[in-house]
């Protein structure tokens, strides 16, 4: 009976400093650490590193060909992520046309036989159904819970597979985020954790380094986050209780449905967000979110008649007019301008905390935001001041505007209830 073998592939890598930084080929063989936790500031080079680091490590197996699953929390941003990601660094080593590669399916083939597969666990009964996993790749997985992570540890027990071993990789964010509980209060075994900033990668160009050091003066707090990758002190939150669950729409669909939208672009996000509010029990539900960098308004108006949320009424950032006006052209009718007045945002502030509130756990960025979205401290006297930090606030503007209607309605109420009490105050005298 004849045996099919697999060829090995020989990467050969003439010029290690032209293709590595220090950190990631200084350990680009050792794999003797189950759970390897690569953190720190934006364009430090972790997670182009982990990819380089998993790609090698899949190749040199070909006696029993690797089974490695890349995941993202939320199952849509894995295309325009890491699976390109992961396609670039195969063109870049000269063996992507040799791969097999399902762009539909999210798969890659290596030819050794090693699988690459690509999902989303914002379902997590879609995984179950994977058998034989070698390795597993958690790009950012501080978007993920202490629960994802501890399933995912538990589903690496194929015997076959030597040096099995789950990568994560993550800008550090609040000391909340279960990644500091985890990784930093405790000591658990069988860890490693790297951490990386800006400064080693090589790679980056002068104009890249200077616009990050130019956060410095900007907003020092920001950039020690965005920067450095340093976790932020956890200073007072502005909506210090929420709950995470999954949320089921069809249990929920008796409830009015209100949508927001907050642009950005470049550095700040378009945030488009779904709530829900239930006045009886006095719960607010946050449903779902759009939210990316660099849209165009033909993109983000493509996104809402995507979700399906196109003939709803949307609120939106009225400091930008000429976009609500180009999503009404592109189809999106009944765009709003939101209205912002001074006090608008504390107003929205203190109706927010009158309702419980519970997030969607796939709702990453919001939940990123309610973890960091802090209230200003007095530099003279330390103390805090009735104002938030103008940052992590993107998807709560848009939950502001989304329920503005609400939020001037009930103001408008309490005025009427201050002129009636003051009026009879005046009849009393």
């Amino acid at each position: 009976m004849l045996t099919k073998t697999r060829p090995k592939i020989n990467i050969v890598i003439d010029y290690p400093s032209k293709v590595f930084n220090k950190h990631i080929y200084d350990k680009l063989n050792d794999y003797s650490t189950f759970t390897e936790v690569h953190y720190g500031g934006a364009s430090s080079g972790k997670s182009h590193g982990v990819i380089q680091k998993v790609v090698y490590k899949a190749c040199q197996d070909w006696k029993h060909p690797r089974k490695i699953l890349f995941l993202r929390k939320v199952g849509s941003t894995v295309y325009d992520s890491i699976f390109e990601d992961v396609k670039q660094c195969l063109d870049a080593w000269d063996l992507l046309d040799k791969c097999k590669v399902n762009n539909s399916a999210y798969r890659i083939e290596l030819p050794n036989g090693a699988q690459f597969i690509f999902k989303g666990l914002d379902n997590p009964e879609k995984i179950k159904s994977i058998k034989g996993v070698s390795d597993v790749v958690m790009e950012e997985a501080s978007e993920f819970t202490l629960d994802d992570y501890t399933q995912l540890t538990l589903r690496l027990r194929d015997k076959k597979h030597k040096q099995k071993q789950i990568f994560l990789m993550f800008n550090p964010v609040s000391k909340v985020n279960w990644t500091y509980n985890a990784f930093f209060i405790k000591s658990p075994k069988n860890t490693v954790v790297y951490h990386t900033s800006y400064k080693d990668n090589r790679f980056l160009d002068q104009v890249t380094i200077e616009n990050i050091e130019e956060l410095a003066n900007r907003n020092e707090a920001y950039y020690k986050i965005y920067a450095l990758g340093e976790f932020a002190t956890l200073d007072k939150l502005v909506f210090p209780k929420y709950e995470k669950r999954l949320l089921n729409k069809a249990k929920l669909a008796h409830l009015p449905s209100y949508f927001g939208l907050d642009y950005g672009f470049i550095n700040d996000p378009s945030a488009f967000l779904h709530v829900k509010i239930d006045d009886e029990n006095r719960k607010l539900y946050i449903m779902e979110e759009y939210v990316r960098k660099n849209l165009t308004n033909d993109k983000i108006a493509e996104a809402i008649q995507t979700l399906g949320y196109g003939k709803e009424e949307i609120r939106a950032d009225s400091a930008e007019k000429k976009s609500n006006q180009e999503l009404r052209n592109r189809g999106i009718s009944r765009v709003i301008d939101a209205l912002k007045g001074p006090g608008s945002v504390m107003q929205g502030i203190q109706y927010i905390l009158q309702y419980d509130i519970i997030v969607d756990e796939r709702c990453v960025k919001t939940i990123e935001e309610l973890e960091n979205y802090t209230w200003k401290k007095d530099k003279k006297t330390n103390e805090y001041v009735n104002e938030p930090v103008d940052s992590y606030n993107h998807c709560l503007d848009a939950i502001r505007y989304a329920i503005q209607d609400r939020i001037y309605q009930a103001k408008k109420d309490l005025d009427v209830d201050k002129t009636i009490k003051k009026i009879n105050r005046l009849f009393r005298r």
